[in-house]
Parts: C-alpha cells; structure tokens; sequence
C-alpha cells in the first residue's frame, strides 16, 4: 500500500483528505464547511505544474496592482485594475475611488477576493460539487472581513459620524441592541406592518379547515366568474401572504379583478406535537384536501391548479398522484401552473452547499430532538446564500450608518418564518434534495401511488425567474423534459420573489421571454427562440389561463350555507408563531 502511495500521489492526498473529512465531519464541521476548502488546498499541493501557473498568473495581477498604488501614492489618478462585480455595492460611495487611501484598501481586498475565488472554483482534482462548497463557504468568510463591515476601516461611516456629531454612532448602537434583542438582524421593522391589517387584506372567508391547513375563498370582485375555480398552493416554509400583500402587488386580487374564482392555502405552523406529519399527509390532507373542497365549493368537476416553490413541487407530485390514482377523465386537476420550482434536484442551486449526507444527517438529528426544524434557522440558511445584500448590508446600514430599516412588506413577509416537521422535511431533504428520486421513474411511493411525473399529460404553464438562486431557471425548466402534457414556458426577470411578485406597472418595470416548451429540448434552445416581453408575465398567463377557466357564471360568496364563514381572511393559521 505504501509503494502505491508513493508512485499515485493524487490516490494517497485523496485518501488523506477523505479521512480528513471524516474526522472533521464527525467533530467540529457537521455542515461542511471547513473540509471542503482543506480538500482544496490538499488539491493544489497535488498538482504543482497547475498551482505554479496560477502563481504566474497572480503575480502579473499583482503587480499591475502594486503599479496603481505606486501612481496613488504620489497623486496619480489611475483606472483601478480589479473592479468590483456588477452587483457588488459595497464601494459604491465616490470616496472608494477618489481617495487614494480607501481606493487602495478597496483594491487589494478585491485582489485578495477575487483570486481566492478564482483558485478555488478552478481546483483541479476535485468535483464540481466539491469546488462549489469551497468557494461558497471562503466567500462567505472573505464578505465577512469586508472593510465596509468594520468603522474603522469604513470612510463612509466615519464621515456619517462626523457629520451627526456621532448621532450615528449612538443610532447604530440602538439598533445593534434593538437585534440583538430580536435575535436577528433586521432587515425592516417588524412593529411597521401587521397581517391582516395591512398586509393580506383581500377579503374572503376560510372555508375549509383540517390540522394542516386553512383553505381560503375570496370574494370576488366581478359580477360574473368564471365556472372552474382557481386553486393555488403555497409554500410551508412560508406563509402564504407573500401573494396578497398590499392590493397593488396582491397577485389575488389580480385574479379576482379578472374575473377568477380564487382559493388559496395557508398552512399550519406545526409545534413539536406535530413531528411525526409525512409528505404523504401533505399530499392528502393539505393539496387533495384543498381541490376537493375547491370543487364541493364550486360544483366545478375540475379545477385550475397553481402551485409556488416547494408548493410546486407538492402539486407536481400530487399531479402525478391524480394520474396514478384516477381515471384519465377523472382526474380533478384541468391544468396546472408551477412558479420557480424544482422537480429536478440534481443541481439545486446556492441551497446545495447545505446537502450532503453529513449536512442533512445533522439536521435531522436536530428536528428529531425537537420535533420540528425552526423557521429562523431555515431563515439564516437563505440568508447565508446571499450574505453580502441581506446580512452585511443591513449591519453596515443599521449598525455603522445608524440608519433605520425602511419599511418593506417583502422583508417583513421573509422574517416571518414557520416551522418544519421533523418526519415530512427528513423524507423531503433525503429523498428530493439528497437522492433526487421524484425524476426516477416509480422511485417513490406517496399516499399509496408510485410516482411518475411522465403520466401527466394535463396542459403546463411554469415560471420561472433568471435571477433565481433557490431554484434556478435552467433547473426548473428540467420539468418540460419529464412531463408529455402541452407546455407553455417564461422566464421572468429579478429573482425568486419578485419574479413572481411581478404586478402589471406603467411604464413596465421588468420583462419576460415565454415561448412553448418541448420534451426534448434543452434550456438553451428554448431560450434561443423565446420571445422577449416588456411587461409582467401576468398577463401572458392570463390569456393562457381565462379560456380554459370555463363559461361565466353569477359569482359566488366568500362562504355559503354549505362552507360556512369558519374565519375571515387571512384565517388564524397565519397568525401563529
């Protein structure tokens, strides 16, 4: 063994580093986040013609670097050699360039950065998967570092401080108490906005109610409606306000305004008494539950399903349940509508870096002594993907800058977090995120049913948002290639939640491309010949939806004899913390 170590040194610095995660895994790293950057390292050392040639490559940079400070240092403006990327806006104030000083600290930080990032997505030797977590977890150590995140070595705040006369100072050091306090960083004021009060305010009635769910019906606001009603499942790692927020973003009243008949969920906060929920009692009791009692409502024989992120994938599965479970023509569902969500889970996005079997075996152990993972811990992992716009940022702005968050209804929404059940998110993470078996034909049995997602042949309008980090575009376009139903697919500008959240403004404020999409095309054929909108794609979902929706009938109350008033909206289950 030790003869075949010295003639393959890659199979003994690979020996060496999966003993080294081991031990690290099963101590002090349960999450990942030192081994994959000593795995790294040990790489570089392992090939030393690639690492003498990223040296190379360093020292030109640097001494194109060392010549700018030469030329600040005695008083030569210059063109900076590193530039800060498009959406970095840490050194956005003038004084980081105009300042031979600051633009100096600016510039070597940036060097640092950028080469270490460089280096580590560049490994040789190591998976892509494995590059990824290095870079992820090293990045989020150089943002912490940051100069902008420090008051001494921030020419912003310390201007702000002389300017208040430390007003600022005395401000920031409220709101560093006030979070601490909260435990949290704020990004917007709670005590500004209130459920129900203003935010969530479209009228309607809960009108059905189980021990997982509330089903809301809203009023209409049209004289006449269309037959089949609308049903839209919402994600349960949030809750469901996030559609209705205030009127002029409330995708609700969009449809109510267009004459649909409209029934959401909102879902439980589940407590410790709730650990042993299965995704099959999400399924049954949360998903079949809100279309029966939809269509007992209406006395529609089908309805119009829509379904957002992790709700999305529930209605997926439950799609292909249906199809399993019912007859062709008996299906309840006519057709369905996906918002940035993933059935594929091979390539995750951002989340990726928190699975692995370590990672997951640690979380589940956590909600099997507790009964259920907390919201703020899953709130602090989304954060963790975007460090720099939705933690650093309110600390510099908050703490350094003693400014006071603004009120946002978005950020309001995101704080305010629900919690998972230890048995439904274990069999979610190991079984989709971990083993990605909802792609595999059969893979899986839910409520009885093996799943396939090729027997849906119900016609598909899925969305999804280019700047998505939880479930990016090219990942979610991966349903198209499983389903055989007729397919209609945008893509929407901005991210996860404004790319849905996306009201019709003038003059328009974002864009579309949408096109149908085929089964065996590619994400990047199908954006070659995708059409460019200016606009919201709710419109374009709008002509897609409303013929299908059935003829115009008088429009029915928020509640009836038969489904009486159990609550008005936005229900009680929304309100638990």
């Amino acid at each position: 063994m030790k003869k075949i170590d010295r003639l393959d040194p890659g199979l003994a610095v690979r020996r060496t580093a999966q003993q080294l995660h081991e031990l690290v895994e099963g101590t002090f790293d349960p999450l990942g986040m030192a081994a994959p950057i000593v795995h790294a390292q040990l790489a570089w050392l392992s090939h030393p013609q690639e690492l003498a040639e990223r040296f190379a490559r360093l020292s030109s940079d640097l001494w194109r670097l060392q010549w700018h400070t030469w030329n600040r240092v005695v008083g030569l403006a210059g063109e900076d050699p590193i530039r800060p990327n498009v959406d970095d806006a840490r050194f956005s104030d003038p004084v980081w360039t105009d300042s031979p000083t600051w633009d100096l600290t600016k510039e070597w930080y940036l060097a640092l950065t950028h080469h270490m990032q460089d280096m580590l997505y560049d490994t040789p030797g190591l998976s892509g998967k494995e590059r990824r977590r290095a870079a992820f977890w090293w990045r989020k150590w150089l943002n912490a570092v940051a100069p902008t995140n420090f008051l001494w070595t921030n020419p912003v705040a310390l201007r702000k401080a002389v300017e208040t006369r430390g007003e600022s100072l005395a401000q920031g050091l409220h709101n560093l108490l006030e979070d601490l306090r909260s435990g949290n960083v704020r990004m917007t004021n709670p005590d500004d906005f209130t459920v129900g009060e203003n935010l969530a305010t479209t009228p309607g009635a809960v009108v059905f109610r189980n021990e997982l769910l509330e089903l809301i019906h809203y009023a209409p606001t049209q004289p006449k409606v269309h037959a089949e009603p609308v049903v839209i499942v919402t994600p349960w790692i949030n809750k469901f306000y996030i559609l209705d927020l205030v009127p002029k973003k409330s995708m609700i009243r969009f449809l109510l305004d267009r004459g649909l008949d409209v029934f959401i969920t909102s879902w439980k906060n589940p407590d410790a008494a709730m650990r042993d929920y299965r995704f099959d009692d999400y399924l049954m009791k949360g998903v079949h539950a809100a279309v029966e009692a939809a269509r007992a409502f209406t006395g529609a024989d089908k309805v119009h399903a829509a379904g957002y992120c992790i709700g999305g994938t529930a209605l997926s599965m439950y799609m292909a349940w249906a199809n399993r479970h019912f007859a062709e023509d008996a299906v309840p569902v006519a057709d369905w509508t996906l918002f940035t969500t993933l059935v594929d889970f091979r390539k995750p996005g951002d989340i990726e870096v928190f699975i692995d079997e370590a990672s997951i075996r640690y979380l589940t152990d956590g909600m099997a002594r507790k009964g259920f993972l907390d919201g703020k811990e899953m709130a602090s992992a989304f954060r963790l993907l975007r460090s720099n716009s939705l933690i650093w940022h309110y600390v510099v702005h908050g703490w350094l800058y003693g400014e006071t968050p603004p009120p946002f209804d978005v950020l309001y929404w995101n704080m305010d977090t629900t919690r998972m059940p230890y048995a439904m998110h274990a069999w979610y993470l190991r079984e989709l995120y971990l083993h990605n078996r909802l792609v595999q034909k059969d893979a899986l049995v839910v409520a009885g049913e093996p799943l396939d997602l090729g027997m849906i042949t119900q016609p598909l309008y899925a969305v999804a948002a280019e700047d998505d980090h939880i479930a990016p575009w090219a990942e979610t376009f991966r349903v198209n290639n499983l389903v055989i139903g007729p397919k209609r697919y945008v893509l929407s500008s901005s991210g996860h939640i404004l790319g849905i959240v996306n009201p019709v403004v003038k003059p328009p404020k974002r864009s579309f491309r949408v096109a149908e999409a085929h089964r065996s095309e590619s994400a990047d054929a199908w954006l070659e010949r995708a059409e460019q909108h200016q606009g919201s794609w709710w419109e374009d979902w709008m002509q897609w939806l409303k013929p299908r929706a059935g003829a115009l009938v008088d429009a029915r109350p928020a509640a009836s004899d038969v489904f009486p008033q159990l609550a008005p909206a936005p229900g009680t289950y929304v309100l638990e913390r």
